[in-house]
């Protein structure tokens, strides 16, 4: 059989080749002469279950070697599998400490969300990160696999449902780890931001022994441990708008939902203070407790004077205490440290029987921090929103400007400290299985375990009962809060002294008021499976291939509600749970048909059984035809179907928080109201749920042109029905779904603002998802003794991101700051670019490496009538032109190989400093949007070494 230079090309590709690149190619060419007459290795590639001569097939795959993520300058595989192209709206980032799911990492092909992409170990699934992303979207957590064992990563780019799950619908990463190694390998590394933080060390061990051809055993053993130091806002004062809620200094006002914490915004409305803002009893005006000249009060209290607290600039017209907590008390980067283990037994046991057992052990702990929370804070649980706004310093109490009347009050507990969590992450992963040669058939049967555990400590979040009787110990305020043992074990008549006072606390009165709090949470897989493959009759391309396959597995996941959250009386702490199981019993088939020489059909089709949503048939078809020997067509088409998550259809409900205007009270002139800002939205589970349901087409070309070029292009489509989303924020808004707080109405009339909004996950009508995919390969040979160079460019193109509601609205995201209700907001940018161009020549090899996000218009979706999604204090849009402009990061990696087995390595990210542009409207960090995460780290600086035995 004659290999066409495409096949020659990915056959070195699949076998982990130094030429691949960090932007490789579906298609990579490398020039080579034509290969030998007579049998060929057969390898499995992702996306078939078939094994083939080549690596070429229908669908398009990225390939990531090892050499690959060396270059790249990325220590761990989730932040070098963030970094593509493919990547978009929905993926989860480990820099968001705040999110429901913080400590893991998630990649969300095609912006369809980390739910819909399958991550598998070797061709095997993983348990799912115990907490789900946004309290609903069960995913796998990326920080599992051991940087250092990888030996090549597969991104299928479109669906593969009928191979390996019907819930494959936006594609599959597949990570397969090195599985037959000699010898041993040293490798370390450190590094460090030009501000000397974020500290990030690596170090692992790599061992392998044993030979499967002389020995027929080899044994492979990978421990990593890595600790990565927190970044702080505050430690990035120097850098701009990075990491500041008071963006007063770039147009915007104190009063914006951003600005200065303390600011009073208008009658009857104010900020929570670091000193406190207490309304007068009489008139409904806020006045800040440090005023002397407060109207109306009765006590004055110097010590609580704004400069005492702070020495942020002042400006508040309505004359709060400004400071900007965001800066003082969030993270760019939480703390983590992990330890990753993966080890491999392989004996062959005879000629044609091979037993195999693998071990995955991975434990992480994760620290983040957060602001002090807001005493007044409105929270919700299944059972509705529990409002705080009516929250007053009593009659009596000592602090209270007001002495002799109760005052509401609007106070930010610095005096409890940061809201802080302590994430601890325990995976664990065993297979054992087998490989037989029975007759014509290659079997293929394992079974699987795969378990994460995941314990959330958190503290200085106050409990509303006992702040009540603290802040205002009324009758009823101590008899709510007496039935929780610490605070009856106080002094009858205990307060809670705030601000300037709050030296006066015991620390049994803290331990009462904010004690430490924790909820686990589980999720399992056990699986059994058995897959075999033979050749059938020749046909004129070459011998029909058929697998067959089946496997069962048992799924369940839980998470218990944070004690407190489930009657709501956390403040500052939304209510998630859920809790449940299935089983999946699955049959798949699948051909590969070689009908001519330049002609390849192949087809799959699966058959999955639910428990608890039904049966499903996922079939798959493809098609390659090679017409040229440097040109090929290729497409495919398959469905996928997609059961709804324990979280999505089980026993629980989500109380978060998400960003919306108030269109109501913005058309009655309350100026707030017209700004995007936090509010509360309760979801509950909807057993009535239909699966998602797919198709995706994918249709596309390769050219060599030359012996070193090859171009690639795709154009792709996803069609996704029954789409199982929180239903949308400003939907339930306008359809009167909501709780307000008429006591902070500002005037006669005013409805007062959203305590919180009612939603529930519903099946909206479908998603379109439509793009192109194109890459770019050349290599440069510079004659002998001048080295060899590479160029790699992938750019996807979004052309329409849309969704459509049950009611026929829709809304396109492509290019927009939308969905702003999944994954902290991070907009839908419809280019994103990854180029690497490379040189290589005897012990030296230097690597740049270029990632572009396009421009994001500033509006929820596209043609919103209500235009710019945020405005300056002057009431034009924000940012400038309505729109967030492109971000681009160049990072350079250098390898040096002094002796055979010494490498010495190192990278520079965002080695041009770039400053990431001002987002004002992301939730998932501060004034930046997570996209941009280096651009507000800054450049960072690493450097290593690799010893091999």
């Amino acid at each position: 059989m004659n290999a066409s230079r495409i096949s020659c090309s990915l056959r070195r590709l699949v076998a982990g080749g130094g030429g691949a690149s960090l932007a490789l190619l579906p298609f990579a060419v490398q020039a080579q002469a034509p290969a030998p007459p007579g049998p060929m290795p057969r390898v499995e590639i992702t996306g078939t279950h078939i094994p083939r001569a080549t690596a070429e097939t229908a669908a398009a795959v990225i390939t990531l070697n090892r050499n690959d993520i060396e270059r790249s300058g990325k220590t761990t595989v989730a932040e070098l599998l963030q970094t593509l192209a493919v990547d978009n709206q929905g993926s989860v980032p480990s820099s968001f400490g705040g999110g429901f799911a913080s400590g893991a990492s998630g990649i969300s092909l095609r912006g369809l969300g980390a739910a819909s992409t399958l991550v598998l170990l070797n061709g095997r699934r993983v348990a799912p990160y115990g907490l789900a992303d946004d309290g609903q979207k069960m995913f796998s957590d990326l920080n599992i696999i051991p940087a250092d064992a990888v030996e090549r990563i597969d991104v299928l780019k479109n669906g593969a449902s009928a191979i390996y799950g019907s819930d494959a619908i936006a594609g599959v990463v597949n990570v397969i780890l090195r599985r037959d190694f000699h010898g041993t390998t040293l490798r370390a590394s450190f590094g460090q931001s030009r501000e000397r933080d974020g500290n990030d060390g690596v170090a692992s061990l790599t061992w392998g022994g044993g030979d499967l051809q002389a020995e027929r055993y080899n044994v492979l053993a990978s421990l990593e441990y890595g600790r990565r130091g927190a970044i702080w806002n505050r430690d990035r004062a120097g850098r701009g708008h990075i990491g500041r809620g008071d963006l007063r200094d770039w147009g915007f006002s104190a009063q914006e939902s951003l600005g200065g914490t303390g600011a009073i915004t208008a009658s009857n409305t104010a900020g929570s203070a670091i000193n406190g803002n207490v309304r007068n009893p009489a008139t409904l005006d806020y006045y800040n407790r440090g005023n002397l000249a407060g109207a109306g009060f009765t006590r004055t209290f110097p010590g609580a004077a704004c400069a005492g607290f702070t020495s942020h600039p002042q400006g508040d017209p309505a004359g709060g205490c400004l400071i900007d907590a965001a800066q003082r008390y969030n993270q760019i980067q939480p703390s983590q440290e992990r330890i990753n283990f993966f080890g491999r037994a392989t004996l062959q046991a005879t000629p044609r029987v091979q037993a195999y057992a693998e071990l995955n052990l991975y434990r992480s702990v994760s620290a983040s921090s957060s602001t002090p929370s807001a005493v007044s804070g409105a929270v919700g649980y299944p059972g509705g929103p529990v409002n705080s706004a009516a929250v007053a310093l009593g009659p009596a109490h000592p602090d209270n400007p007001y002495f002799g009347t109760a005052a509401r009050l609007r106070y930010m507990a610095a005096d409890i400290g940061p809201r802080m969590s302590q994430i601890d992450s325990d995976f664990v992963r065993l297979l054992a299985g087998a490989k037989a040669t029975l007759g014509p058939w290659e079997v293929d049967t394992a079974l699987l375990f795969s378990q994460n555990q995941v314990s959330n400590e958190r503290s200085g979040y106050p409990q509303r009962d006992v702040a009540f009787a603290l802040l205002n110990p009324g009758p009823a305020n101590v008899a709510a809060a007496s039935a929780n043992p610490a605070y009856a074990a106080l002094a009858p008549g205990s307060v809670w002294r705030i601000a300037e006072n709050a030296a006066l606390n015991p620390p049994a009165l803290y331990a009462a008021l904010a004690p430490a709090r924790t909820n686990d949470a589980r999720s399992r897989i056990a699986q059994a499976d058995l897959r075999a493959s033979r050749q059938l009759a020749e046909l004129p391309g070459g011998a029909l291939g058929v697998a067959i396959g089946a496997d069962f597995r048992h799924e369940s996941a839980e998470l218990a509600p944070t004690p407190g959250t489930e009657r709501g009386n956390v403040i500052g702490l939304g209510y998630s749970a859920y809790k449940g199981s299935r089983n999946v019993a699955a049959l798949y088939g699948e051909e590969l048909a070689p009908v001519h020489p330049a002609l390849e059909l192949s087809a799959a089709l699966r058959a999955d059984h639910y428990t608890d949503a039904g049966d499903s048939y996922t079939p798959k078809f493809g098609v390659k035809w090679t017409p040229l020997r440097t040109f090929a067509l290729r497409g495919t088409y398959a469905r996928g179907f997609r059961a709804p998550s324990t979280a999505e259809n089980g026993v629980g409900g989500l109380a978060a928080y998400s960003t919306s205007v108030d269109p109501l009270r913005c058309s009655l002139g309350v100026e707030i109201a017209c700004n995007p800002a936090q509010v509360a939205i309760i979801t509950s589970p909807n057993p009535a749920l239909s699966p998602e349901k797919s198709r995706s087409v994918n249709v596309g070309m390769v050219w060599d042109p030359y012996r070193r070029t090859t171009v690639s292009l795709d154009l792709w489509e996803i069609k996704r029905k029954n789409d199982i989303n929180q239903e949308q924020s400003d939907a339930a808004i306008l359809a009167g779904r909501i709780a307000r707080d008429p006591s902070g109405a500002t005037w006669p009339g005013d409805p007062g603002p959203i305590a919180a909004v009612l939603a529930s996950y519903v099946n909206s009508a479908r998603t379109q998802v439509r793009g192109a995919d194109l890459d770019l390969r050349q290599r440069f040979d510079f004659g002998p003794g001048s080295g060899e160079a590479s160029m790699d460019a992938r750019w996807t193109h979004l052309f329409k991101w849309q969704r459509t509601e049950q009611d026929g609205s829709t809304r396109d995201y492509a290019g927009t700051h939308g969905n702003c209700d999944v994954t902290n907001c991070i907009g839908t940018p419809d280019d994103r670019v990854n180029f690497r161009l490379s040189w290589e020549r005897a012990a030296w090899r230097v690597s740049a490496n270029v990632n572009y996000r396009g421009a994001i218009k500033h509006t929820l979706f596209k043609n919103d009538p209500a235009a710019c999604a945020s405005h300056f204090a002057d009431g034009n849009p924000a940012p400038a032109d309505c729109e967030l402009p492109s971000f681009t990061t160049v990072d350079l990696s250098l390898r040096w190989k002094p002796a055979p087995r010494i490498d010495v390595f190192g990278s520079a990210q965002n080695i041009v400093d770039q400053l990431a542009p001002l987002d004002p409207l992301t939730y998932g960090a501060t004034a930046y949007n997570p996209l941009d995460h280096a651009g507000a780290v800054g450049r960072f600086f690493t450097a290593g070494v690799r010893y091999t035995f």
